[in-house]
């Protein structure tokens, strides 16, 4: 009884990390869409020399759709593989010359010794929740569950255990 109580914690929990670090992430995915159907490929920044548009492109599917896909618990531990790429390439590349916090890019700012206040932080922030994902996968309260359960009563039926 203990532990299906503590997989039912645990499941809540990732339900909950799922729900928020996606619906997060599909805020900076929905800005990317817009630009996208819009056409506005050069408002983008191109940190792997893929191109602007593909830049775009990829992050707009990593960020709006790969968020969907993790806030509904449907491939998860795949759908997290790009965010993870793309907070990577945010935090390596994009911000490679910005600080670590945003309190020291604030701080910058203020004083005048930078333009902006950008930092490494929030791609780190969104990383480690999708990175975390990767290896416990949706939990129980997922569509991964759902399509799980119902291979395994399929299975039962078709007499392969």
């Amino acid at each position: 009884m203990e532990e299906k109580r503590d997989d039912i914690a645990s499941s809540i929990g990732l339900l909950v990390l799922r729900v928020g670090i996606g619906a997060f992430m599909l805020t900076h995915g929905l800005g990317k869409l817009q630009m996208l159907l819009a056409g506005q490929f050069d408002k983008f920044a191109d940190p792997i020399g893929l191109g602007k548009g593909i830049s775009l492109a990829l992050m707009t599917f990593a960020e709006f759709f790969c968020a969907l896909s993790v806030i509904f618990g449907f491939a998860t531990r795949f759908a997290a593989v790009p965010l993870i790429f793309g907070m990577t390439v945010a935090a390596a590349v994009v911000h490679s010359n910005d600080p670590w916090t945003m309190g020291e890019g604030a701080r910058l700012f203020m004083t005048g010794a930078s333009k902006s206040w950008a930092a490494k932080e929030p791609a780190l922030l969104y990383l480690i929740p999708f990175l975390s994902l990767v290896f416990t996968g949706a939990g129980r309260f997922s569509i991964d569950e759902f399509i799980r359960q119902r291979r395994q009563e399929r299975s039962k039926r078709s007499g392969y255990q």
